[in-house]
This record gives C-alpha cells, structure tokens and sequence, in this order.
C-alpha cells in the first residue's frame, strides 16, 4: 500500500504540548499540515515551539532545512479552512470528552468523505468518540508519546466499528513518519503502555497509604535498577492531575481498585500538580529535583512494581488487545525501557510472579493484584505462543521467495538472501521477507543462533536493486527509514546473529553484515560502499554503524572514495571479526556457529547483545545500572545454575534458555 496516494494533507486540531509537536513530524516526514486552534495566541506558542525545535535539530544535521518543514505547516483558528481538504485529521485538544466530541461532530459535517478520523486520546474509549461521526469505519486511536518528535511509538486504536483498511492505512502512516506503530486490536481504558502501568500506580498509593515508604524513598530505590526518574518524580513531570485524571476513569471503567486516595485528591485541589505548578511530591521551584540516592531502602520491593505491570500485560493478551511481542515492543519505546514485561515474566515464570501477586492482593486488598488465570494456572508459555513471532514460527522457508530459511542441528538457522542471478541484490521485496524472517525467528524457541549469507558462491550481497529502484520509482525517504528500522530489528534479534560473507558485500549487503554481531568472510571477499559513485550515500544505517565499528577516519576513508578492501585489510581495519580460506569458509562458519549454540546461555547472550547495543546510545551510568538489573535476572534462571554445576562437574553445560 503506498500510503502517500492516500494520504497527502493532514490537519492537526490542536497546537498544545502534543499537537505541534504531532505536526512537526508529519511536515518532517514531507506531508501537507495544518495546524489548527481556538486562539491565535494557543498558534503562535506552538508554531514558536516547532521553529525552536527545526532550529535545534538543522543545527545538528538531523534535518537538512528548518524552512523547508515551516513551509509545509499552515496554520488557522478557522475549523472548515483546517479540515475540509483533509485526507486525514488527527485530534489532540484538551481530554475532556465533550470538547473531543463536539470537535468530531464538526469535523464530521465539513470533512471529505473519505477522510479518515483519528484521536490522540491516551484515554477514552475510541467507539465512544467515533460514535458522534457517520464514519465509525474510518476512526481510530493514533497515541502518540511526548515528545513526539523524539518518541518513536505510536499506538494504532482499533475501535469496535473500525475497518481493516484503516488500520492498515494507519499503520502505514505511522512507518511513513518514521515512527514505530504498535496494533491495539481491542478498545479498552488507558490500550497498552499507560494501561500496563496502571497497576503500578495503585500500588505506589497503597504504599503511601501504609505508610511504607516515602516518595524519595521509593524513587531512589527504583533508580537503581537504571531507570532515568522514579515514579513519583515522572508523575510530578507529567503532571500529578494527569495521573489522578486517569485513576479516576479507570476507577469508573475497570475497577473501584482505582479510584485516588484522599491525599492525591487534596493535591490537585491544592494546585501542587509538580513541575509544571513548581510543586507536587518535591520542589521544582529551583528546577528538577536532586533524589537523594542513600534514601533507598528495602522496605520494598521494586521488582513488585514489575509483577503487578506483566500481570496487566497478561491482561491484555487474554483479552485480546495485543500480542506480548506487540506489548513488549510498546512498553520498551513508550517507557524507554530496555525490557519489556513479557521479557522480564520469562526470566521470573508463572509461579514465582503468581505468588507474589497472591501476597500483594492480600496485603493491600486490592482485587486489581490478584494473578490472572494465565498465571494461576501456569500457562504463561503457552499464552506467549499465540504472539506474532510463535505464529511465525509455523511458517516454512518455502513461503519466502528471495530468502530461505533452513533449520540446522545444534540450533543453527541460516537465512540466505536469494537471488543468486543478480548478486543477491537487495529487492522491496527481499526487504519485506527479510523483514518477516526476523519476526519469525525472534522467539523461535528452536533456533538459538542465526547465520546469514547469500546464495551462490559470488556475493554475500551487492547492495540495492538499482533497476528496481528504476523501474519503480517510489519515495525514496521513506525507503530509506524502511531499511534502517529493519537492520535495527536485525541487530535487536535476541539471539547471535553471524554474517557470513561469502563474496561481494557492498553498499546494502555491507549494511546488512554490520547489522550483525559478527562478521565472518571468505579470503576472497570483497567490501565497500560504492554509493558515493552513484550520487547516493549508504542509507540503511551505513554512515552510522561504520563509524562505530572502525571509527570516523577509516569510515571517512571507505564511504567517501567508494574504494572496495579485501576481506583480510577489513579484518585489521576491525571491520571483519575473522576471514577463512575459501575452500574451508563454510565448514569453518559452521564450526564458530556451533561452538556458540553449544556453549553459551541463550538467555545471558539475550542480554548481552542488549546492553552492549545500548551501551553506545546511553550514559555510562545508566548502562552500568542496566547492566546490574540484567545481572540480578540472570541470577534467577536455571541456565546460570545449570552453567556453574555444568563448570563443577567439568561437563559441558545444557543450556536450555530458562
């Protein structure tokens, strides 16, 4: 589906904190917007605050003109002006249902017919709102997270009455911008981050009302596992009547579980609504608050906070809202989480976290606690199964027509780019499988390390289809963001992937082995980035990943001359982990991909890949804090005491990833 010939000008109702930020994006991302609101003033705030914003980010080289995005946003107070040529209209005024509604009643009457409905609501039940239109078919939910230029999720509400068709179109919207779109399938209160965090929530004032522990104390004890602020203090950041808002409508439409304390209740009376009054749990007046991080205390449990979170997600899935992949993936982006709750339940099992829950639920008398028949009945593999990726594990390798997947012993899985006759060139096509391979493999229980190569003994891959790129011409920017999210997802993979490069790997195919953990190549080998002959650049991640593989001079040095090295001057450039003679190369891949499978944790190797990916994109110390918080899980698994006993016995362990 080629989105832009369905969507060309979208309006925006609303300039506020999410409005202009959601209008930035889509004129980033080459769409006509107009920006609209009730008063000029509420405009020009939020028209000063995308100019501050392009400013900042052509300064960095993010984007290449601020005026080129400003010329693309139009702004009006004039409802009719904004949306009556409008292919889409995304609502983010104020969340009071009846201004949400009467704004959609309005659009309703002036807005083309097929023009497609949606509301950044992070809330209220989509149906609802969709009911006040004659085009529940063409309504939907698009949250997206603050900021959104800098958040990358955004969650696609499915209403009771909307159609297939526009959630695909959507879904495509929401890759177009350049942002990660997770399928919410079934419409209910707070759809899936703010909803997995709900619980939570609850159980912060019930440890208030206990008198347990005092907000910096429970902030300063939850930053140790590496998160960036505690809970109270993203509450204050936030806003403490956002959060009581919620609560109250998830008091009224989930369970009295909810419903705020006396004292969160005196504080929105009171204005102490945290940063953005100067007061709510702590000071803000002199700026953000200094935790003190010696009031950590074991009067509770952070990893209680985590239980009650997967039991929500379970929630979820039994309902049907999403799948734990989809859940997993929401929570990660929404929450910058290096874990998601389905990630963190596998390393735990049902009857640890059950128990637990059972101890909170009588502990606070809170029903919201109890674990979920899921979790009750240990089943949670089982529920996992019916994600995206255990779906994709009964697919076959025969399906795929420019990739093959075949199943080793000793858990070895290659995948093969193949189109043997054009060197393995990189098609839309071998794009989307390859893309589809990754999903299948991420959870494939029966894989624990993946090579890939190419077919034929030529050429690993010689980058892009150039004819196809021709022959069918398409938009190029967002081809390019395909390719980066899908080598992302690459390098994600929670299992080792190795790149076996034997033959030519240029341009794309380069960019493809440096998405992998290590790069493996024949004597023969040959590698480059052509694209600066071509009046192209390597666009699927090249310029990044090559600098932080080899450094900037040697970068420099192979993507401005085009020049193409041998496998072995990669090999001391630290490009290439190891190069093999060609008539050993496969036998000697096979015999690395092997000794891994046999003598490494699935779970640890999980997890390693994890950190040491971040370890490039975040502070020091919150990766030594990720990197404790991981340690502390692996402590919990049967692999790690299979691995020490495996070592005493002076026996080779059998890890068998739990």
């Amino acid at each position: 589906m080629d989105v832009r010939e369905r969507i060309k000008n979208v309006a925006v109702l609303g300039a506020g904190l999410m409005g202009h930020g959601i209008a930035e994006v889509a004129a980033m991302a080459g769409y006509n917007v107009t920006m609209r609101d009730i008063k000029q003033e509420f405009i020009d705030r939020g028209m000063n605050m995308i100019k501050e914003s392009l400013a900042k980010l052509e300064q960095k080289g993010k984007i290449k003109s601020a005026d080129e995005v400003l010329s693309r946003i139009k702004t009006t107070v004039d409802l009719e002006e904004a949306v009556k040529d409008a292919d889409l209209i995304i609502e983010a005024v104020p969340e009071v249902f009846e201004i949400k509604e009467e704004v959609f009643k309005e659009c309703d009457k002036i807005a083309k017919p097929e023009c497609i409905f949606a509301s950044n609501t992070s809330t209220m039940k989509i149906t609802d709102l969709a009911k006040v239109t004659s085009r529940e078919d063409k309504f939907a939910g698009l949250h997206f997270f603050n900021p959104p230029v800098l958040m990358r999720l955004v969650e696609v509400i499915r209403g009771e009455k909307t159609s297939e068709e526009t959630m695909q179109i959507l879904v495509e919207f929401v890759k177009s911008i350049g942002k990660v779109p997770v399928r919410v399938e079934k419409d209910v209160p707070g759809f899936i981050v703010n909803r997995v965090q709900a619980p939570a929530g609850v159980l912060l004032m019930a440890i208030l009302e206990k008198g347990i522990a005092t907000p910096e104390e429970v902030d300063a004890t939850v930053r140790r596992l590496g998160l960036p602020m505690g809970p109270f203090e993203l509450m204050d950041y936030t806003g403490v009547d956002t959060f009581y808002n919620a609560m109250k409508y998830y008091a009224q439409t989930i369970s009295p579980d909810y419903e705020p304390p006396e004292f969160l209740e005196k504080m929105v009376k009171e204005n102490k609504l945290g940063r953005k009054t100067g007061q709510g749990w702590y000071d803000w007046s002199a700026g953000r608050p200094q935790i003190d991080s010696s009031k950590a205390t074991d009067k509770i449990n952070p990893m209680d906070f985590t239980f009650v979170e997967i039991n929500e997600a379970v929630k979820l899935v039994e309902m049907g809202v999403a799948t734990p992949e989809d859940i997993d993936t929401a929570v990660k982006l929404g929450l910058n989480r290096p874990f998601g709750p389905f990630e963190l339940a596998k390393q735990f099992g049902d009857k640890q976290i059950a128990a637990r829950l059972e101890e909170l639920a009588k502990q606070f008398g809170k029903k919201i606690f109890e674990p979920t028949k899921t979790l009750k009945e240990g089943k949670l593999e089982e529920l996992l199964k019916k994600g995206k990726a255990a779906e994709g594990e009964e697919k076959k390798g025969d399906e795929f027509k420019t990739i093959k997947i075949e199943k080793l012993e000793g858990g070895i899985t290659k995948l093969i780019l193949n189109r043997p006759d054009r060197l393995n060139t990189i098609s839309p096509e071998l794009m989307d499988e390859l893309d589809k391979a990754i999903t299948m493999l991420w959870n494939d229980k029966d894989t624990r390390v993946i090579v890939i190569t190419g077919a034929g003994d030529r050429a690993f891959s010689a980058g892009a289809d150039l004819t196809t790129l021709i022959t069918h011409p398409f938009d190029f920017l967002e081809h390019n963001r395909k390719g980066e999210r899908i080598f992302r997802r690459l390098s994600e993979i929670p299992k080792p992937v190795i790149a076996a490069i034997n033959g030519y790997a240029l341009g794309g195919g380069l960019e493809i082995a440096m998405s992998c953990d290590i790069r493996l190549a024949k004597k023969s080998a040959v590698i480059g980035l052509p694209e600066v002959g071509l009046g192209l650049l390597p666009g699927w991640s090249g310029t990044q990943r090559m600098v932080k593989l080899i450094g900037i001079s040697r970068a420099m040095q192979l993507a401005l001359t085009g020049e193409r090295i041998s496998a072995e001057e990669a090999e001391k450039w630290g490009l290439i982990n190891k190069v093999f003679d060609d008539d050993k190369f496969e036998e000697e891949v096979m015999n690395y991909a092997k000794n891994i499978a046999e003598r490494c944790a699935p779970i640890s190797m999980a997890l390693i890949k994890r950190l040491i990916n971040k370890g490039g994109e975040v502070p020091m110390d919150i990766g030594l804090e990720w990197e404790c918080t991981a340690a502390g899980l692996l402590f919990s698994t049967e692999d790690l005491r299979e691995g020490i006993s495996a070592f005493l016995r002076k026996e080779k362990p059998q890890f068998k990833g739990r």
